[in-house]
């Protein structure tokens, strides 16, 4: 669900506790590395960029994505490393100020890295979820889920060894997402789940549930500053300006023309004359499905999106359209933004930012923007993408 670096965070975690406590030490990814030299930078978690010096009797060990036990480690050689790879270093103070003269190097190389992203983003298209939350009981929470064939509910029960998180205010990062329990969800929330489902996705027991309260907003840029990575929009709700901040961890998207065209007439309970079929014919929309998305998530009816039988959740198949960057975005164009909600009402961090949105915000015979009676933290929640990496 970068379902991401936060996993890979907590699995080296308890690492630091096999060993005895350093007394200097760097988590983060490599990006410089000069095997002649001995020498690499690291950025850490933190976002510090840090030199570190691989001392002569160093020692290294690789673990996989997930581990949590050195046991499990396989001795490698400095020229293993890679730039891109994973560390955890530790040794003792660099003589120069912030850096580190590495004794022991733990690593979990990119390639690993990305074949276990791989694996949950696919079994997160074969067993996520994603909707509002409708109701919330002692054990478990029902969600709505928009699809388009209609609107569906499932009733999510976590196992007994669930984990459960939630995204910190603010914040874009499924790395800041906290530990949570399922009595901090309310009404309104939007969850994400994965675990098995009923054949008729009436209900799941899940293994892995996150929760966030998120806010979406649909507007028309009015201006786009790259050096800042900043863009100016009046908020179609509201009719005031509000500054949308596009961070690292942004997800920018942008939908076919056709394709929109078919989700704002099925929103509208209209219909695209084909009944089941994508903007590409039977093959639903372009299937570009890069991973963006924090959790993967990516429920509803697969990768043929819609398909014959006209279902597939919004999220899917947003999630499946290409990637864009801020140079892509221009004045007058319409989006709709997803963040989660912040202290300031004025200004908010794109989890998910999608254009294109012309042909769902337009309203019917007046051709004005409008977010007509969707619900701006359900309904669009969907196209909004709530849940970023």
């Amino acid at each position: 669900m970068k379902h991401t670096f936060a996993i890979f965070v907590m699995a080296l975690a308890p690492l630091y506790l096999v060993a005895q406590a350093p007394e200097s030490r760097a988590l983060g990814v490599v990006t410089k590395f000069d095997a002649d030299a001995r020498r690499m930078t690291v950025k850490t978690d933190q976002g510090v960029e840090m030199p570190i010096s691989l001392d002569a009797r160093a020692t290294f060990r690789k673990v996989a994505p997930g581990e949590t036990n050195l046991a499990n480690a396989t001795s490698i050689t400095l020229t293993d490393l890679h730039v891109g790879d994973r560390v955890l270093a530790r040794g003792r103070a660099g003589t120069d100020a912030g850096a580190l003269n590495a004794l022991q190097v733990i690593v979990m190389s990119q390639a690993d890295i990305a074949n276990k992203q791989a694996q949950e983003r696919a079994d997160w298209d074969r067993r996520g979820v994603t909707g509002t939350v409708t109701e919330v009981a002692a054990d478990h929470v029902s969600i709505s889920m928009r699809t388009l064939a209609g609107t569906q509910t499932m009733a999510i029960t976590p196992a007994a060894d669930a984990v459960i998180r939630r995204y910190a205010p603010d914040s874009v990062k499924f790395a800041d997402a906290n530990t949570s329990k399922l009595s901090e969800i309310k009404v309104g929330d939007q969850v994400r789940a994965r675990g098995e489902k009923a054949p008729d996705n009436s209900k799941m027991t899940a293994e892995e549930m996150v929760s966030g309260a998120f806010r979406t907003i649909a507007g028309v840029i009015v201006s786009v500053d790259a050096q800042e990575n900043l863009i100016r929009v009046n908020n179609l709700q509201t009719k005031k300006q509000i500054n949308v901040k596009i961070a690292q961890d942004s997800a920018l998207k942008k939908l076919d023309p056709q394709f929109a065209t078919m989700i704002g007439m099925r929103l509208r309970g209209g219909s695209d004359g084909g009944a089941g079929r994508g903007p590409q014919g039977a093959a639903g929309p372009p299937p570009n499905i890069e991973g963006r998305g924090g959790f993967g998530g990516r429920g509803g009816e697969g990768r043929g999106g819609p398909g014959g039988r006209g279902g597939g959740d919004l999220q899917a198949l947003i999630d499946r359209t290409p990637s864009i960057t801020l140079a892509d975005l221009k004045m007058g164009d319409a989006i709709v933004v997803s963040s989660t909600v912040g202290a300031s009402p004025d200004q908010v961090t794109a989890i998910t930012l999608v254009a294109g949105v012309e042909p769902i915000l337009t309203r019917p015979g007046s051709g004005e923007l409008s977010l007509g009676d969707w619900n701006p933290g359900g309904d669009l929640g969907g196209l909004g993408g709530g849940f970023g990496q």
